[in-house]
């Protein structure tokens, strides 16, 4: 799924750049195969901790807008990708995508970078909300069905294949 989701994001033009945050070394090889920059996540395990040092380095090189996205959404599509930026306009944004239970964030893009508290996790959704609110951001919220499944459970491997049968394309391999 990260092949598919670096594939993805180097065909979005909106995309200046992609940074790859993880701790396994494997997963950030394959990253710089995509030419997509990369972090190594030191210490214990704290992806928010991890989302706000990249979003540090993202904004040392002068970005205008950061897009966290995890690499476990098979369905996700450039088109999906192109409308969730269009939505960031009108700035402060926070342009949130939240997952098929709408509980948890599958997106989140702030403009400016570090406008918000990441706090991912379970329920990750409304504590976003909350944060965005709190900021004074406008919110937009994008459903969309390229960004609503993300794998977790055995459950969503079922709703993959079922979706996939549904619409006679190949699932993305890790």
């Amino acid at each position: 799924m990260l092949v598919h989701t670096l594939e993805v994001l180097s065909k979005v033009t909106e995309i200046e750049r992609t940074l790859v945050v993880s701790r396994d070394s494997h997963a950030l090889s394959l990253a710089r195969k995509y030419n997509a920059r990369t972090v190594t996540e030191r210490g214990s395990p704290e992806l928010n901790r991890a989302l706000v040092r990249a979003t540090l380095l993202a904004r040392g090189h002068g970005v205008s807008s950061v897009l966290v996205l995890p690499a476990d959404l098979p369905l996700l599509t450039v088109k999906g990708i192109e409308e969730l930026i269009a939505l960031a306009t009108d700035l402060p944004v926070v342009v949130i995508a939240p997952d098929r239970h709408g509980t948890g964030t599958n997106a989140l893009l702030s403009s400016p970078p570090g406008l918000i508290e990441y706090d991912f996790g379970p329920n990750s959704f409304d504590r976003h909300l909350a944060c965005a609110n709190h900021a004074g951001a406008r919110i937009e919220i994008c459903k969309l069905p390229s960004l609503e499944l993300d794998v977790d459970l055995p459950e969503d491997l079922e709703i993959l294949k079922a979706e996939q049968q549904d619409r006679s394309v190949p699932i993305a391999e890790e």
